[in-house]
């Protein structure tokens, strides 16, 4: 599904020197490392508070002052070590791993070249196809010993080669054998066996303020350890500005910088929790990973069939509030007639899409999906995403002040042609 999103102002999101999908107008900012390096600005503070004594009539008392208390901070206090990142590192980083991968381009020569007519008059002067090389660096960490590792889709994505370096030095040629770009999850092979893995946590139990540490390889540093804590959870792709994405981020102050997208995000257990995959141009503090459960689950998939389905139906779509109803009205006039206050406008409906083959419309509002009720459009989102393909999707929609009853039957998302 394509989304829209008027409510929120958009996000700017780095994508320099990153070779995601080897373009550079995509707005996630991925962690491929390219040669760009961001400078960080200086910060602000707000001044300290003042306390003034108030003058008293009585007489003036001895005050004793309390013995200063010592308040570790939460990073130290959740685990009791003040050394416990060293003990994960030492425990896990083994497993995280640096993937280089590269593609050939080849320019295209202007089909007027090739018209006999114009050659006759170029000859060996004509222009002639060129190559050139594009290189990224990105992380990953091993889940099997065997050689499976995941790492971010747009790390891999079009290589032609793609090289997997141990932390003890050892390099491998690495088989892609699968990658999802709607997730952003990608599986790779090496040749090797008695790896080192990482165990698994739950993405589903975390909670804002828990302590994590990110292992990358940041800028080409590679082995880089940061530490942080759990910022917030359930971020939607379009709360980040990557509505093309079907991702609920953890959000992360751990640094993570191009080269981090694909490495772990850990516990203080050193359980990987989350993987690292996108950071907001100019911020700081504000980066995000896909929860481990989601990148499991892609995973699992992509080895079995190299490939993830996920349910389509074929519609834009928008939030429908109070100003993007106003917004609509004043654009659209007459030709829409929206009497709901809430719920999910469809502003396009896909030609031959099983949206258009159920009869929806533009103008209808969604109200529920399988008796679910959805105001937003991230609530469309998943419910479609949890939904099975070929299997027809209950759907409660507004049109024209009457409720109707439609069932869609979703279809295979379908692959996004690169332009």
């Amino acid at each position: 599904m394509k989304t829209k999103n008027h409510h929120s102002a958009p996000k700017n999101i780095d994508t320099r020197g990153l070779p995601h999908r080897w373009r550079a107008n995509n707005i996630l900012g991925m962690l491929s490392y390219g040669v760009a390096v961001v400078f960080l600005g200086s910060c602000s503070f707000l001044p300290a508070k003042t306390f003034e004594t108030q003058p008293s009539d009585t007489q003036p008392q001895k005050t004793i002052e309390p013995n200063p208390v010592f308040v570790a901070p939460p990073i130290i206090s959740s685990s009791g070590d003040p050394n416990f990142i060293v003990k994960v590192v030492q425990q896990v980083g083994t497993a995280v791993v640096r993937i280089d991968s590269s593609r050939t381009i080849t320019s295209r020569v202007p089909d007027e070249f090739k018209d006999p007519f114009f050659r006759r008059f170029f000859g060996d002067a004509a222009p002639q196809p060129r190559q050139r090389v594009e290189r990224g660096s990105g992380s990953g960490f091993i889940i099997n010993s065997s050689g499976q590792i995941v790492t971010n889709s747009h790390v891999v994505d079009g290589a032609d080669r793609v090289t997997v370096t141990l932390k003890d030095g050892r390099t491998f040629d690495g088989k892609v054998l699968g990658e999802d770009p709607v997730t952003d999850v990608a599986t790779i092979k090496i040749d090797a066996n008695n790896l080192p893995t990482l165990s698994v946590g739950n993405s589903d139990a975390l909670q804002p303020g828990e302590a994590v540490i990110a292992i990358g390889n940041p800028l080409g540093l590679n082995n880089t350890v940061t530490s942080g804590i759990i910022s917030a959870t359930g971020r939607s792709s379009s709360d980040i500005g990557a509505s093309d994405k079907r991702v609920d981020y953890i959000q992360t102050d751990a640094a993570i910088n191009p080269g981090n997208s694909g490495g772990p995000l850990l516990n203080t257990r050193g359980q990987v929790i989350a993987m690292n995959t996108a950071i907001i141009q100019g911020a700081q503090g504000l980066g995000f990973a896909i929860p481990i459960n989601t990148v499991q689950k892609i995973a699992q998939e992509l080895i079995a069939k190299g490939k993830v389905d996920h349910p389509y139906l074929g519609v834009q779509m928008v939030t429908l509030t109070p100003e993007n109803k106003e917004r609509i009205k004043n654009i659209a006039g007459d030709r829409l007639n929206i009497t709901a206050d809430d719920g999910v406008l469809l502003v396009d409906i896909v030609p031959q899409s099983p949206a258009s083959v159920a009869g929806l419309r533009v103008g209808d509002v969604i109200k529920s999906i399988n008796s679910q009720p959805v105001t937003k459009i991230e609530q469309v989102q998943k419910l479609v995403e949890k939904s099975k393909i070929g299997t027809k999707l209950p759907m409660q929609v507004e049109r024209n002040g009457q409720i109707v009853q439609i069932g869609v039957q979703p279809a295979p998302l379908p692959a996004r042609r690169e332009g």
